[in-house]
């Protein structure tokens, strides 16, 4: 399982502010998401789709879920470079829990769909 900080609003895709300072925290957090999903030896299938299901456990209750996946962009490419993977091949699936004190989000590689006899 890959683990994250929470993914914090300024990697949305409507995140206001300059384009470089964006560039840097994207460029960041890809890179933890390589970093993250090297050391937990994640995996991907040869061929096909590959599964992602994600977990947000937000650090509080003012964030608005439907938008917590805009986030994921640069993470899903950063375990894409890790996994050598077009990340064009992940399929997520997105699970929101109650909030925790700090957040976090969890990321399954690979996980079977339902009803598939994976």
């Amino acid at each position: 399982m890959i683990v994250l900080p929470f993914p914090p609003s300024s990697l949305s895709g409507h995140a206001k502010g300059h384009w470089r300072s964006k560039a840097k925290i994207t460029r960041q957090w890809r890179h933890w998401a390589h970093v993250a999903t090297k050391e937990a030896r994640a995996r991907a299938p040869a061929a096909g789709d590959i599964v992602l299901c994600v977990r947000f456990v937000p650090p509080n209750r003012r964030g608005d879920r439907t938008n917590f996946p805009n986030r994921m962009k640069p993470i899903f490419d950063g375990i894409a470079d890790a996994l050598k993977v077009n990340d064009s091949r992940f399929v997520p699936r997105y699970e929101f829990a109650e909030p925790e004190k700090s957040g976090r989000v969890e990321i399954e590689v690979g996980a079977p769909k339902d009803g598939d006899g994976s």
